[in-house]
Formats: structure tokens, C-alpha cells, sequence
């Protein structure tokens, strides 16, 4: 008889929440969401970051999903400062280097403002003077912060972040604040 499946849940995170279940410093978590025994975040978001997080009670499977050895893809939507001209774009895929060494090669493409965006809490704090636009960026390595440098280090500094893939898993049909069993 094998044992108990694991337990696998996708959760939309919302910005501003850490991505773990206890904080001493009275700030949203986890546990404001998601009442479950012993599953735990398969890597992070960070607290200003919005989307899919994955979360399980099997720790292989997590260390597999958060390791960047096994290069789980994870997908972004990302509103950032200005419109990104091609010369940028491809500094992206080709990879961009940063203060810990050069990243990976990524997927990135220039994409319309996702119909399904909730709006954010607090809002997005746009300059009337700058347009911003969205990319869809997809990368195989978890470096601190990455997406965010990334953009910034190609002179369009990241206003929103949402994660809306891990590997096979998808942000699709999970609403904001809510989560669901994989």
C-alpha cells in the first residue's frame, strides 16, 4: 500500500502578503488565506510580488519545484516604466547581467495589458509623465529578486509583478486571494 498523495495548492497571492505562514511583525501571511495543515510555499514571492504561489505538504516535491537545479519555468506579467524598445528586449532573452553573474537566457515579449488583471492594493503608483507597458517574462532560475533586477538593469524599472506559471502549473481561473487543490 503506498502511502498518502501529496498535497499540492495553487494560490493567488496577493501584493503585500509574505509568502509564509508566520511573521512576528503582525504582517499579512499564509495563514490569512490558506487554513491547511503542513504544506509549505515551494520557493517565494516576494511581499510586493502578486500570483501564483505553489505550496506543498511533500518535501521533495518542494525542493524540486524551488531548487533552480531542475529550472521549473516560471512565467510573469510585468508592468514596467516605459516602453521597451527591441535592443531591450533582446538583452532579456539573451540574458542580463547582474551583481551575482549573468542570468540565464529568458523568454520575453512585449504583450497588451492582461484582461484579467485585478486591480492592485495599493495602487500601482504610475507617473503621468513616463508610459509604462507589460511584458511576458519566463525564466528557468530563481535568483533574489530576478525578474525585477532584470528589468531594471534594461532600464525599465518594474512596477508590477505577477506570477502566473510555475512549470505546469497556471494562475488561470484562481481569484485573488483564493486558492485551489492542483
Amino acid at each position: 500500500m503506498s502511502g498518502p498523495m501529496s498535497r499540492v495548492i495553487l494560490f493567488n497571492k496577493p501584493h503585500g502578503v509574505l509568502s509564509q505562514f508566520t511573521d512576528g511583525q503582525a504582517r499579512a501571511t499564509l495563514s490569512d488565506y490558506i487554513d491547511v495543515p503542513k504544506v509549505y510555499a515551494a520557493g517565494r514571492l516576494d511581499r510586493d510580488s502578486e500570483g501564483l504561489l505553489v505550496l506543498t505538504d511533500n518535501g521533495k516535491l518542494q525542493a524540486k519545484i524551488a531548487h533552480p537545479k531542475y529550472k521549473a519555468a516560471k512565467t510573469y506579467m510585468v508592468q514596467v516604466e516605459g516602453v521597451p524598445e527591441a535592443n531591450a528586449i533582446a538583452q532579456l532573452r539573451a540574458g542580463v547581467i547582474l551583481k551575482d553573474g549573468k542570468t540565464r537566457p529568458a523568454k520575453a515579449e512585449a504583450v497588451s495589458e492582461p484582461d484579467w488583471l485585478w486591480p492592485r492594493d495599493p495602487p500601482v503608483r504610475v507617473r503621468k509623465t513616463v508610459p509604462d507597458s507589460w511584458l511576458r517574462i519566463t525564466i528557468s532560475e530563481g535568483k533574489n529578486r530576478q525578474v525585477r533586477r532584470m528589468c531594471a538593469a534594461v532600464g525599465h524599472p518594474c512596477l508590477r509583478l505577477i506570477r502566473v506559471q510555475v512549470g505546469e502549473w497556471s494562475l488561470e481561473g484562481i481569484a485573488l486571494g483564493a486558492w485551489r487543490d492542483a
